[in-house]
């Protein structure tokens, strides 16, 4: 199978887990770099994204059953329970959903009533996208929408969070609503991508999607529980996964950063403050309605990395090992080329970048190298980085 473009530097990492002897798992990193940290604040003024809320209804029973009609199959089929997010199956093992999402080690994914075991992660620092392995084989997974057309389509959007709070009210209209009890049910709603936008570097492209006032009944925002969720634009009559929840605009004040601020789903923000930076806040004026927006990680743009995923395979430049428990530690196991020499190093934290040498210069030999680290049966679950000695 031919392996799809990826980055010039290839790290994969594996971590075993202290639930009994024979029991070890793997994580898996591709990327320019190694340490991937959370992402606390996504675009610049923006909030992680989590729930579906709706203009016309705080009925937190809407839209909680798959959508019928002209949006039939239109992406619930597709979406799994990820501790209390979502995840979108998109080959036989593989599933994707937000990086920030942060999850227990032993986490499972539920899909179709079927409990699936993670086996390994892929991520990039190039977009809030990571896509997850699992041991189990899905039953169905969601189309890719591929094309760059984004703008302008009505999408399907679904998530899991919050109820509909309070009213926000600013020169006597309700322009708004706060964010409500997190409830974790999955709902859906409806919106049109308003624009592409490009933060660069660790966010690449997003779909903007504006909470438009008088859109219909099923017009929707977000709220924190809805990250991971997906977005579905339907191309030649089927839905194709087209994004994947990450953020909001906000939090907003009604006077500056020393007033108390909130997060809402607004439909006009004119008259309230939203913070732009962590320390800058804007008025927000104008003739014309400026309503709030949220993003989703732009499918299209990250489709070299996600082919790549799904179309990798262990190459002879650094293949996966086998990781086992012994009775002395953990046994690393890789194949080498005899052209090379490699370094395995261990680390207790993914979100740093606090790497410890266990040994360096391995000379390959053409076969499979296996070392033991005889200190693991004494320390927290670890993580396993090998890569090219330099």
């Amino acid at each position: 199978m031919q392996r799809g473009p990826l980055p010039a530097k290839i790290t994969r990492l594996w971590v075993t887990r202290a639930f009994g002897v024979n029991e070890v798992t793997f994580r898996r990193h591709c990327g320019l770099g190694v340490a991937v940290a959370s992402i606390l604040i996504g675009v610049m003024g923006t909030l992680r994204a989590s729930a579906v809320l709706f203009q016309f209804t705080d009925d937190p029973g809407h839209n909680t059953n798959a959508p019928s009609g002209v949006f039939t199959n239109s992406g619930w089929q597709y979406e799994g329970q990820w501790g209390d997010y979502l995840g979108t199956p998109i080959a036989p093992r593989l599933f994707i959903t937000a990086s920030h999402i942060a999850v227990p080690p032993d986490q499972v994914f539920v899909f179709d009533g079927v409990t699936n075991h993670p086996i390994a992660l892929f991520t990039t620092l190039n977009s809030d996208l990571s896509i997850w392995e699992v041991a189990e084989t899905f039953a169905h997974y969601a189309p890719l929408y591929t094309s760059s057309d984004e703008s302008n389509k009505h999408v399907v959007v679904i998530g899991r969070g919050t109820e509909r709070g309070d009213p926000v009210v600013v020169g006597g209209l309700t322009n708004g609503w706060t964010w409500g009890a997190t409830n974790y049910i999955q709902r859906w709603g409806e919106s049109d991508v308003t624009s592409i936008t490009n933060l660069g570097f660790g966010v690449g492209e997003l779909l903007q999607c504006m909470f438009a006032d008088g859109a219909g009944s099923n017009e929707c925002h977000l709220s924190i529980g809805d990250s991971g969720g997906a977005i579905f634009i339907q191309d030649g009559g089927v839905w194709k996964l087209a994004g994947i929840n990450r953020s909001v605009d906000g939090p907003f004040s009604n006077a500056d950063a020393d007033s108390e601020s909130f997060s809402a789903a607004m439909l006009d923000t004119r008259g309230l403050y939203e913070q732009v930076d962590p320390t800058n806040w804007v008025l927000v004026g104008g003739p014309e309605p400026v309503p709030s927006a949220f993003y989703s990680t732009r499918i299209s743009a990250n489709m070299d990395w996600i082919s790549s995923v799904i179309n990798s395979e262990a190459g002879d430049d650094l293949p996966a090992p086998a990781v086992q428990v012994v009775s002395n530690g953990v046994r690393i196991s890789f194949a080498t080329s005899s052209e090379r020499s490699y370094a395995v190093l261990s680390s207790t934290n993914l979100a740093g970048d606090e790497w410890m040498t266990l040994t360096n210069g391995v000379p390959g030999t053409g076969g499979t190298v296996s070392l033991v680290d005889t200190s693991a049966g004494t320390l927290p679950p670890r993580l396993y980085r090998v890569e090219f000695a330099q």
